[in-house]
């Protein structure tokens, strides 16, 4: 299959997201227990955080309000609801894009009918918890939403005990078809494919070997006609090979941006938004981008 050369675009709540650039989607944690940046005490450092993301250049705010990284202890949905939506309701009058990262139905539905424009999930709308209530229910439920599938294997609290047994080269055509069976869920349930981007989940259920392997994979998700998230930011397999903590990653999470998107990512999801933005430029500038399927 060959992709369409014409610039994509992202159909969500309440836009419509340019992709013939790469967009930066800046991760908001309203954690207190973030694997990366530490998190956030209450929903006003919450709001500072979107807003210096906000300056700095993102396209798109991630609002994360449970932490997923390895080892993580689940969140109730009560708790979860009281640290996202009072920052929530701030950020839907700043006329950016508001993503929430969360695996939970009934969180999902919250968020979308105050009003947020995307879905971000790390289980790709499986969970359901003790509900009957599903995250396909949600999105199918809703006009236009956008909404973002990752490939995760296992669950966050032992997913990094047991990653995934395969041979690293093995790894693109698995998570492309693990990602297939997601937006053919959504699709067969009225969901317009534009409105659906895919995530080959570095970091979740994967060894150092098996994450590098999905950097060329990219393409075999691009070749499925969707757009292409890439979260490298801070990511311990930057670690494993540079040797740097995760606060001395900086450099690092630039360069796997950089070539994500040489491999054909068109959403950048990170920490340090005004470096990513910059190397976006950069790269842009280059002319380095005939690899990128918006150029060939």
């Amino acid at each position: 299959m060959t992709v369409d050369a014409t610039p994509l675009v992202w159909q969500t709540s309440r836009f419509q997201i340019d992709l013939s650039s790469p967009r930066v989607m800046a991760i908001i944690n309203l954690t207190p227990d973030s694997f990366s940046d530490g998190g956030v005490a209450d929903a006003a450092a919450g709001i500072e955080r979107a807003a210096t993301a906000l300056a700095a250049g993102a396209d798109i705010l991630d609002l994360g309000a449970e932490s997923t990284r390895p080892g993580a202890i689940p969140l109730s949905e009560a708790d979860e609801l009281d640290r996202l939506m009072p920052v929530l309701r701030e950020v839907m009058t700043w006329q950016v894009p508001i993503s929430i990262d969360t695996y939970k139905p009934n969180v999902m539905r919250a968020a979308l009918d105050a009003g947020a424009d995307i879905v971000n999930d790390v289980w790709a709308l499986r969970w359901c918890g003790d509900h009957q209530l599903t995250g396909v229910d949600v999105v199918a439920q809703h006009p236009q939403c956008g909404v973002c599938l990752m490939h995760m294997h296992g669950e966050p609290k032992t997913m990094q005990v047991s990653p995934m047994s395969i041979a690293p080269q093995a790894m693109p055509a698995a998570v492309a078809a693990f990602l297939i069976s997601r937006t053919e869920a959504l699709l067969s349930r009225g969901v317009a494919g534009d409105r659906l981007v895919l995530d080959p989940g570095i970091g979740f259920g994967k060894t150092v070997e098996q994450n590098f392997a999905l950097f060329s994979g990219q393409r075999a998700l691009r070749a499925l006609g969707f757009p292409v998230l890439a979260g490298w930011s801070r990511k311990s397999s930057l670690g494993a090979v540079t040797g740097r903590a995760v606060d001395a990653r900086l450099a690092a999470s630039i360069a796997a941006a950089t070539v994500a998107l040489s491999h054909g990512a068109n959403i950048l999801r990170v920490h340090d938004v005004a470096p990513t933005v910059d190397a976006v430029k950069v790269w842009l500038a280059s002319g380095d981008n005939g690899g990128h399927p918006l150029f060939v």
